[in-house]
């Protein structure tokens, strides 16, 4: 496999959100959303099964229950589909974002250590779910847990309904 870096032929060079169902998004999720974008393309491994290498340009999407990775080379020529059910997601996701709304809230008024506790709480169930990810893909995509943990987050910024 080649190694971790932007020449890497075994990486997302590119990503594309379906947003058409997402609705108006707090300032706090917008910059989550922008920095998981940026941190991944700087640095990612991603290894569809059986590929001889991108780079890809990957389209994420959420279509009738279902998480869909569209991968594509760079050159948007398809590559291969990956859909996932959202159902073991559901759990995770709404207990992340039941603690991110009161992270956000803490930030404002509490106490460095209550924030430092719902923040170590709000890393754990995003560790849950990038874990999950992983497993979800297992035999389908390899990938390392920082990715996961990027394509985590942009599935919660997709999964937002408004």
């Amino acid at each position: 496999m080649d190694t971790l870096d932007g020449n890497s032929r075994y990486r997302i060079a590119g990503l594309v959100l379906d947003e058409r169902t997402v609705m108006r998004r707090s300032p706090d999720v917008e910059h989550e959303r922008k920095v998981a974008i940026f941190d991944l393309l700087e640095e990612n491994s991603f290894t569809p099964q059986g590929s001889d290498g991108g780079p890809y340009l990957l389209h994420l999407a959420i279509e009738e229950n279902r998480l869909v990775f569209d991968i594509r080379l760079e050159n948007s020529e398809p590559h291969g589909k990956i859909m996932l059910s959202l159902s073991p997601f559901r759990k995770i996701i709404k207990d992340y974002f039941m603690i991110c709304e009161s992270y956000y809230d803490a930030i404002k008024t509490a106490a460095p250590a209550q924030i430092e506790a719902i923040d170590m709480g709000r890393r754990g169930l995003h560790n849950e779910g990038s874990e999950l990810l992983k497993e979800r893909l297992n035999g389908k995509v390899e990938l390392d847990f920082g990715t996961a943990r990027r394509l985590f987050t942009l599935i919660c910024v997709l999964h937002i309904k408004g």
